[in-house]
Formats: C-alpha cells, sequence, structure tokens
C-alpha cells in the first residue's frame, strides 16, 4: 500500500507541476509546452500504474476503494501543503517517485 501512496503522491506532484502557475512558483522559471506535457503525461501514467497495483494486489473491490482513498489523501495533502511548504512537498514528491516504483518492485 506504501508504494501505491508514494506515486499517487508524485502522480499528483506532476500534475501539479504540469500548471504553469504552480510550476514558475516552483521551479522559478517558465515552462516550455513540452515539458508541460510530459509532465501531464506523466502524472496520469503514475496514477493509472498506482490503479493496476491496487487492483492487482487487493482486487477489484478492495484495490479500488484503496485506490481512491489514496487519492483523497494525496490531493489533500497536496491542496493544503502547497500554500505553506511548497519546497518540502516537491522535495517529498521526488523522494516518493523514486521510492515508490523501488517498493512495488521489491512487495511484488
Amino acid at each position: 500500500m506504501s508504494s501505491i501512496a508514494l506515486m499517487v503522491f508524485a502522480g499528483f506532484a506532476a500534475l501539479c507541476l504540469a500548471m504553469e502557475k504552480h510550476f514558475g512558483e516552483l521551479l522559478e522559471r517558465k515552462p516550455s509546452p513540452g515539458q508541460l506535457r510530459v509532465l501531464r503525461i506523466g502524472g496520469w501514467l503514475l496514477l493509472v500504474l498506482s490503479l493496476v497495483l491496487a487492483v492487482h494486489g487487493r482486487g477489484w473491490a478492495h484495490g479500488l476503494v484503496e485506490w481512491v482513498a489514496l487519492l483523497m489523501a494525496g490531493g489533500t495533502l497536496w491542496v493544503f501543503g502547497l500554500p505553506y511548504q511548497p519546497r518540502l512537498l516537491l522535495g517529498l514528491a521526488a523522494l516518493s517517485l523514486v521510492l515508490g516504483p523501488l517498493l512495488a518492485l521489491f512487495a511484488g
């Protein structure tokens, strides 16, 4: 479950950075259209991968419920944390991008 939560968090980070406003505020530069497209696609891919892992590990009934709960938790963390600790969230997102797939690889 922790690998799924980390991938959800990283997926939301990518989707957050795919918005020009947040990209500029967090990385202090203007994004190119290609960067925004890659971040948007990567974010959605991470969310879909987390769904696949949740359903594979727990079945459709429990896996889908677990995934939706993790989506709500990850989204809430970004919504309430972004105004107060944006750099911390960005660092945690980078760490979760590395640790999420590693935990999924070693757990399964």
